[in-house]
C-alpha cells in the first residue's frame, strides 16, 4: 500500500490533498502564518487520534469488543529550542500523552486489552515509539 499526497505551500500555509480531500496546515499570525489551519505539530497529534480510532475499530471487530466511540485528548511535550536550531535539543516531541475516554459496555480490563493491541498496531503510535518519544496511554471507560 502506498500513501501519496500533493501539497502547495505559500508562506507558512500548506494545503495538502489526498484523493479528494484537502487539509490546511498553517501557523498562527503571531508565528508568521495566516491561521487558516492547525499547526503541523497539532496536525500530527490529530492524525494520531484518527489513526488510533481507525485501528481501534478494526481491532474491536476482531476481538468482539463493544466499541461505541472514543474521545481523545492528546498532549505533546516539545522543547521549541530544537526547532529553532539548538542542536543540543531534539526538534520533535519528548513525550506524548494519549487520554482516551472509551464509550463501551466493556470492563476496564477489556479496555486495557484494546488499548494494548491498538498501540502495537497503529502506524503513527509505533512511529513515535521508534523515534524514542515517551508515549503515555491512558484509556478509561466513559
Amino acid at each position: 500500500m502506498l500513501e501519496q499526497i500533493t501539497a502547495v505551500s505559500k508562506g507558512m500555509n500548506t494545503e495538502g490533498k489526498s484523493h479528494e480531500h484537502s487539509v490546511v496546515i498553517d501557523e498562527p499570525a503571531n508565528m508568521g502564518g495566516t491561521d487558516e489551519g492547525a499547526n503541523p505539530l497539532a496536525t500530527l497529534l490529530i492524525s494520531l487520534a484518527g489513526c488510533e480510532n481507525a485501528i481501534a475499530n478494526f481491532v474491536a471487530k476482531e476481538i468482539d469488543f463493544d466499541l461505541k466511540g472514543i474521545k481523545f485528548e492528546i498532549n505533546g511535550d516539545i522543547d521549541p529550542k530544537g526547532m529553532m536550531g539548538d542542536k543540543s535539543v531534539r526538534p520533535y516531541f519528548q513525550k506524548i500523552t494519549v487520554n482516551a475516554t472509551v464509550e463501551t459496555s466493556e470492563p476496564q480490563e477489556r479496555i486495557d486489552e484494546l488499548q494494548e493491541i491498538v498501540d502495537s498496531r497503529c502506524p503513527i503510535y509505533t512511529t513515535m515509539v521508534a523515534a524514542d518519544v515517551e508515549m503515555v496511554p491512558n484509556w478509561v471507560k466513559a
